[in-house]
């Protein structure tokens, strides 16, 4: 299981964090003192590294909120974490869309649970305050929606595999259609056997949608999968799995945490994108191939999610909380001191971003969605 931990050091440096099981009344992590975000896997390392603090640009960049540490929690680890201070702890969200919907229970009071079981049911209020997406709002965007979607930084989705032949690295969306719906076995006359991540992936969602499959008959425990995203570890001789190409190559460059596409040996990256690979160079020194990310079917632009109220002054609702203006400059990307920043300067968060395999989203324009919370 692909679990990442950066150390906190010092009162004055460091992130808070925070994980236990739910009987455990201590804690391995430390509880943030400010705001909590949590979600996508995709997104987690890049965080990491912004609210830890990273020389990964060249410059010292760290983003604080007034002067405190921001509590950044991995997708994957312990069963449950305790986010803030005399907080519950609750079910850790385990990606894009487990990280949405906490952070929709964390506004409306409502018991959290993953997948509808609550072990056990408990209220999250105010406990989140971010969430991590490595998609849009979709069908649920709303002009009058009460979370806003706020533009992170542009990724690209591809497919990790192991094995096979020479064939297997330029697979068209067509092929990979078929082998997800289980309609193609092999490829080249070698068997080829599809996987996925687990049910809340936003990577899994993306990469689907993308390909045009309702229900992924190709695999066998495509609904009660647990295994986590951008973990190259997990595939056996044979075997096939999206893939976050930002992740990957942040993994490449030893610049995530972990490497678990270090058996790139055996393992590589294949590109359903006719005539471009997601990156160019050798590791450690990748860098996201423009002309893929941009392609409009496997390029897409991720997101931190925040309760719009708290953001946009102008924006109220019945029992909104009051306008936060900490949390308002943190997604603010004409800010340098922000987690959406994407300047281009060595002191921006932008640049930091860069390292880990991302460019520049392709609008800085939040999406509201969401309606009732």
């Amino acid at each position: 299981m692909k679990i990442k931990k950066i150390a906190a050091i010092g009162a004055a440096v460091g992130l808070l964090l925070a994980g236990a099981g739910f009987a455990s009344t201590a804690s391995a992590e430390p509880v943030s003192n400010s705001y909590v975000a949590v979600g996508s896997d995709t997104l987690q390392d890049a965080m990491n590294a912004l609210t830890n603090g990273t020389s990964a640009s060249g410059s010292y960049v760290r983003v604080l909120a007034d002067g405190k540490s921001i509590g950044n929690f991995d997708a994957f680890g312990s069963a449950a974490i305790q986010a803030k201070s005399n907080g519950p702890f609750f079910a850790r969200p385990n990606g894009s869309g487990a990280g949405r919907d906490a952070l929709r229970r964390s506004i409306d009071g409502a018991n959290w649970s993953i997948n509808g079981n609550i072990t056990p049911a408990r209220s999250i209020a105010g406990q989140v305050d971010i969430a991590r997406s490595s998609g849009g709002p979709g069908t649920n965007a709303n002009a009058d929606g009460r979370l806003l979607y706020v533009p992170f930084a542009r990724d690209a989705v591809a497919y990790a595999y192991k094995g096979g032949t020479a064939a297997w690295a330029t697979l068209t969306p067509a092929q990979l259609k078929g082998i997800y719906e289980g309609t193609i076995t092999s490829i080249d006359g070698v068997t080829i056997k599809p996987r996925l991540p687990q049910t809340s992936s936003g990577t899994r969602g993306f990469f689907l949608n993308a390909l045009g499959v309702t229900t992924p008959s190709g695999v066998a425990d495509a609904s009660n999968t647990t295994v986590p995203e951008n973990d190259a570890t997990v595939l056996g001789d044979g075997e096939i799995i999206p893939f976050s190409a930002a992740s990957w190559i942040a993994q490449a460059n030893n610049v995530a945490g972990v490497n678990t596409v270090a058996v790139a040996s055996t393992v590589q990256l294949g590109s359903p994108v006719a005539g471009a690979s997601a990156f160019t160079g050798t590791a450690p020194s990748l860098v996201p191939n423009a002309s893929y990310y941009s392609n409009t079917t496997f390029g897409r632009d991720t997101y931190l999610i925040v309760e719009r109220a708290r953001v946009q002054s102008t924006f109220t609702y019945t029992g909104s909380p009051a306008y936060d203006a900490v949390l308002a400059n943190l997604v603010n990307s004409s800010s340098l001191t922000s987690l959406t920043n994407f300047g281009n300067s060595p002191l921006a968060p932008g640049s930091v971003k860069r390292k880990f395999g991302f460019l520049a989203p392709s609008s800085t324009t939040p999406l509201s969605a969401y309606a009732q919370g």
